[in-house]
């Protein structure tokens, strides 16, 4: 696809949700403008509470995990709305009554209790509790239970996984077919590029000799990241690498090949700083250790802010025009090229943001284990002067 093609293809699709969103809100503009005719104590019927947009549970709506992909809303005047949504599989394990498995459909549309949550109806002794960012599976008779459930989050995760693994192997394949001595085409040409970057530019200047051991880790990391981060800028996309959760998960599994990698001048540097007083030693082998988890959490912390804020923004930039058209229908269809052009520049600039924080959590990586194994210096120089010998 061209870079025209791609254009037009964007602008296309944010003109069309643009439309239908600013559609959706004049209708109901004009619904609340309609002047009230008086009515008998017979005709009398009760008011139905007037819909509006509410902007923070449209964006957190769409960043946090849900049991169901929900991929838009059709509104109908004078009734409730009809959510379009793909139910995902609920898997549930009580203590009492085992594994249960069924689809998240049954559950229902969620309505507010007395206590103000949304909670869906009862179904086969589970329900859902939404909160702003949260949702949780609840049993009926209040014992604990363990959610195991196929989620949105986790339905794009295999997603991803599938994509990758599809890209590599014909890749591979096509490398075991051609040789590597051929000159790649297509993807191929495309993806080599990418690879040789992160060996040259990230593997072998943090690791060293060593850079062949963890490549395979730093790359799936990097294309494992790089793919979720632009799958969940698609319409409708899951908010996959902007959870909190999955970035810890990565940042843990940094941590552990770390520690597991590391070497004792690793551990003697670090609980027997050289060339500092005793008397300063016992602060700074503590301000060391906390080091130890400040980098698995700056990784964590880094990845999780900067592709849900991409995210916030993007949805607030297309919201402003629901909230000025709510208050005059004209200034929000006249802001509409306004929020469109915002948003088109802040989705270029989350493709950008996308291959950054996946090269950063790889680099980053590199560098953490790389500290981890770093040899002594004398070490060092004596394996680099017995190479020399030998050449």
């Amino acid at each position: 696809m061209s870079y025209k093609r791609l254009v037009s293809l964007l602008v296309l699709t944010f003109g069309l949700f643009g439309a239908s969103f600013f559609a959706a809100a004049q209708g109901e503009g004009n619904k609340s403008n309609t002047p009230n005719e008086p009515a008998t104590a017979a005709e009398a019927k009760p008011v139905k509470e007037e819909h509006k947009l509410d902007v923070a549970k449209v964006i957190f709506g769409h960043i946090a995990d849900a049991h169901e992909w929900h991929l838009f809303s059709i509104k109908h005047e004078g009734g409730e709305d009809t959510h379009v949504s793909i139910p995902l599989p609920v898997i549930v394990y009580h203590p009492t009554n085992g594994f249960s498995m069924f689809s998240s459909s049954n559950f229902g549309e969620a309505h507010k209790n007395a206590a103000g949550l949304e909670v869906t109806e009862s179904y086969k002794g589970y329900h859902i509790e939404k909160g702003m960012m949260k949702e949780h599976i609840i049993a009926d008779d209040g014992a604990k239970i363990y959610d195991l459930s196929i989620t949105k989050n986790i339905t794009s995760m295999i997603i991803s996984v599938v994509i990758l693994l599809w890209v590599m192997l014909s890749v591979g394949k096509k490398y075991s077919k051609n040789g590597a001595m051929k000159a790649p085409s297509g993807f191929q040409n495309f993806l080599e590029v990418v690879v040789i970057f992160i060996r040259d530019e990230v593997a072998k200047p943090c690791l060293g000799s060593k850079y062949k051991t963890y490549l395979p880790l730093l790359l799936t990391v990097f294309f494992f990241i790089w793919i979720n981060n632009l799958l969940g800028l698609l319409p409708g996309g899951a908010n996959f690498t902007g959870n909190i959760a999955v970035t810890a998960c990565l940042a843990i599994l940094s941590f552990i090949v770390m520690m597991a990698k590391s070497r004792k001048h690793f551990w003697s540097h670090l609980l027997n700083p050289p060339g500092v007083p005793g008397w300063m030693k016992p602060m700074l082998v503590l301000i060391e250790v906390a080091s130890l988890f400040i980098k698995p959490m700056a990784l964590m912390i880094r990845l999780f802010a900067n592709i849900m804020a991409g995210h916030i923004v993007i949805l607030a930039l297309i919201s402003i025009v629901f909230i000025f058209a709510a208050i005059n229908t004209t200034v929000g269809a006249g802001f509409v090229p306004v929020s469109l052009a915002f948003t088109i520049f802040m989705f270029f600039l989350e493709l950008l943001v996308g291959a950054i924080q996946a090269f950063i959590f790889a680099n980053l990586t590199a560098v953490f284990i790389g500290q981890a194994i770093e040899e002594p210096h004398d070490a060092h120089h004596e394996h680099e002067h017995n190479i020399d010998i030998v050449m």
